[in-house]
């Protein structure tokens, strides 16, 4: 009990299995890596130097070192499985949980001819027996398999989008670093802003902004980004492009591809805030820690 209580995490005050990895701050109090990073991102929402929970000193990535001999500690500690409810060291829980569980969650074979069972590994045998997918007729199982070639064809459709733009004549692609900024407001609000870069011959700029601007985003547990590409030179005509931001080549957050559309004037050369497609908070959180957000723009003109 006392080692347990000598490697809590500072923040959260319990041992969680992100804990496998540990930062400390220069006075050696523990903080798991999730409560680090959400530390760093709470502090640049807040216009604050983040500070270690305990004893106020400054943490930050380079502050920070990983405790070596705390991860591995903390990895041979028991925790239960979440499946049957057994305890297992830290550094084989993983594997138990996906292929020695009995308890662990399981889909049937006939999973790809409709069959929607999923249960305890132990009872797989025994459902596969009795289940009743085999043996459909050919015209209900046509029906299952085109349910699911409308949802394969959904999910191909953005891929086919994309090497269909592959093709265009005109595409350009650079790497764009937001840098954070606050307004003027009398209560501040942190936003993003990337130099000005040139595309395609012509002069961009991304803006993006945390929660649409809302008043205290570090308030909030869920967390999003959305951006805005503005052209900034002069076209002697509408210019209409199809773009999309990806995740820079050093970077590890998880950003699904989506395809946007706009038609750029002198007029109208601003697009709305469109949603970065990051996959939850904890990534969103990760770029909010970051010095500066670093993302890969792609931009195709679409020819007349």
């Amino acid at each position: 009990l006392l080692f347990k209580t000598k490697t809590c995490c500072s923040v959260q005050l319990g041992i969680n299995v992100s804990f496998l990895s540990a930062r400390q701050c220069t006075n050696g109090h523990l903080m798991c890596a999730g409560c680090f990073i959400h530390l760093l991102a709470d502090a640049r929402l807040k216009e604050e130097q983040a500070t270690c929970p305990n004893c106020r000193c400054e943490i930050s990535k380079s502050l920070c070192c990983r405790n070596l001999a705390v991860e591995k500690a903390v990895s041979e500690l028991p925790s239960e499985c979440g499946f049957c409810l057994k305890p297992f060291p830290r550094s084989i829980l993983e594997r138990h949980q996906k292929e020695d569980c009995q308890d662990r969650v399981t889909l049937c074979k006939y999973k790809r001819i409709g069959c929607p069972w999923q249960g305890p590994f132990h009872e797989l045998t025994v459902h596969e027996g009795e289940c009743g997918h085999p043996t459909k007729t050919g015209n209900e199982l046509m029906e299952i398999l085109d349910e699911m070639d409308q949802n394969h064809k959904k999910e191909m459709q953005l891929y086919n989008s994309i090497f269909n733009l592959l093709s265009f004549e005109k595409i350009g692609y650079t790497e764009v670093q937001f840098r954070p900024y606050r307004t003027d407001d009398f209560i501040t609000r942190l936003y993003y802003e990337t130099p000005r870069f040139t595309v395609l011959n012509q002069t961009w700029v991304l803006k993006a902004r945390v929660n649409d601007s809302e008043r205290n985003p570090n308030l909030s547990c869920k967390r999003t980004l959305s951006f805005q590409l503005i052209l900034k030179s002069k076209v002697n005509s509408p210019m209409e492009c199809s773009f999309l931001l990806l995740k820079g080549p050093y970077d590890d957050v998880k950003i699904n591809p989506v395809i946007y559309h706009f038609a750029f004037t002198n007029e109208n050369n601003e697009t709305d805030y469109m949603p970065l497609p990051i996959i939850d908070s904890v990534e969103c959180n990760k770029l909010l820690a970051a010095k500066n957000i670093n993302l890969r723009l792609f931009i195709f003109q679409i020819q007349k």
